[in-house]
């Protein structure tokens, strides 16, 4: 089992470092923030993927916001969308690669048709889960003091924002602020 421990304490995300996907995939990550969202029967499928999540770690959620689809027109209205922002401390280590699949089987498990949704005007969301920003645990070999063929290995902890959800909407900002504020309930 994996322990973390400062959780998001202390966290500023001006000074975080920027990556794409396609940069991280091999990293171990310990622990992520998340946006959920569903503008269909949110009230079921946001408890349901919620519960999923907790599996896999310890969890602490944001407030719930309900939001208009910032893509809705006059001429196309679309349903607003509840999110909320999740940070979970994994219980294991997991590659993103790994964490991608684990959040896609979720929205799988919780009715998500993307096929459908594209040949629709009107998109119709059961769950999204995307990921704003990942800890990574990083293995530092370096020389002990009291002997220089001894090596020790030291564990460091870093937050990565994902390039390809920022700059964070508003209420992505509001719930990743909302957990940081948080974060003393974080263990």
């Amino acid at each position: 089992m994996y322990e973390k421990h400062k959780g998001l304490a202390g966290l500023n995300l001006a000074g975080l470092e920027i990556h794409t996907p396609e940069q991280l995939q091999a990293y171990e990550v310990t622990a992520v923030v998340l946006a959920l969202g569903s503008n269909y029967h949110a009230d079921y499928y946001l408890p349901d993927a919620r519960e999923k999540l907790a599996t896999f770690g310890r969890m602490q959620l944001s407030t719930s916001f309900q939001n208009p689809d910032f893509t809705a027109t006059q001429e196309q209205p679309k349903p607003d969308y509840t999110n909320q922002c999740a940070y979970l401390s994994l219980d294991t280590a997991m590659s993103l690669q790994e964490l991608q699949q684990a959040f896609k089987l979720i929205e799988s498990d919780c009715h998500r048709q993307r096929f459908i949704e594209a040949q629709t005007s009107i998109k119709q969301v059961t769950m999204d889960i995307d990921i704003l920003l990942i800890q990574t645990g990083l293995n530092q070999n370096s020389l002990s003091n009291k002997s220089k063929s001894t090596k020790i290995v030291e564990y460091s902890e870093q937050w990565i924002i994902m390039a390809d959800r920022y700059p964070f909407k508003a209420h992505e900002t509001a719930g990743v602020e909302e957990l940081i504020s948080k974060s003393g309930f974080i263990g």
